[in-house]
């Protein structure tokens, strides 16, 4: 099997001059800031400020609409991942932005529903309340370290990084798609018992 030599790469991947010529711990550190910083504001918009006292009928579509994006994602993330195991670059790279849009759009959606209603409460009892709790938790904290992944990897390619890219990406696959399914199991969960 022939390998693909960095130039190989560069001809497939738009490089950011700016990106590459900015430090790789400089790059680390502002992702870093910047995913503690949505993170927080997350848990401000949940749990700290109040809901709105009158959110439009329109705000109540969003969870299914979050949980379409969230399904988008995960199809997306597996061609991609399907596309580079046949090392179709190009392939790989436009199913992966488009994973990365759909989480996009997911994370605002989801940022004005709770921004607009508040916290969701969980009616549901025994079994099925300890099986939603568990993957809730492990959702919350997957989800808190998929940001930081994600656009570690984003940054690792655009910036002309490739071998860190593949390194880091290994890690971020399994993440990425775990949040995303889970997002989907637990809107279906949220459906049927609250």
């Amino acid at each position: 099997m022939a390998t693909t030599s960095s130039n190989d790469y560069r001809s497939l991947i738009p490089v950011s001059e700016s990106l590459e010529s900015l430090s790789l711990w400089k790059g680390i550190a502002a992702i870093m800031a910047v995913s503690v910083a949505a993170f927080a504001f997350l848990l401000w918009i949940l749990y700290v400020k109040p809901a709105s006292s009158d959110p439009g009928s329109w705000v109540y579509m969003l969870p299914t609409l979050n949980a379409s994006l969230n399904s988008i994602a995960t199809v997306m993330i597996l061609a991609g991942y399907a596309a580079i195991r046949r090392r179709d670059f190009k392939q790989h790279m436009a199913f992966m932005i488009t994973a990365f849009v759909a989480s996009s759009l997911f994370l605002v959606s989801y940022l004005v529903y709770h921004n607009s209603v508040g916290h969701t409460v969980f009616t549901g009892e025994g079994f099925a309340r300890i099986a939603y709790f568990t993957l809730l938790i492990s959702h919350i904290i997957l989800s808190a370290t998929v940001v930081p992944f994600v656009l570690t990897s984003y940054y690792l390619v655009f910036s002309g990084r490739f071998s860190l890219h593949r390194k880091v990406s290994k890690w971020t696959f399994p993440v990425w798609l775990y949040v995303s399914v889970t997002g989907v199991v637990i809107y279906f969960f949220l459906r049927a018992y609250s």
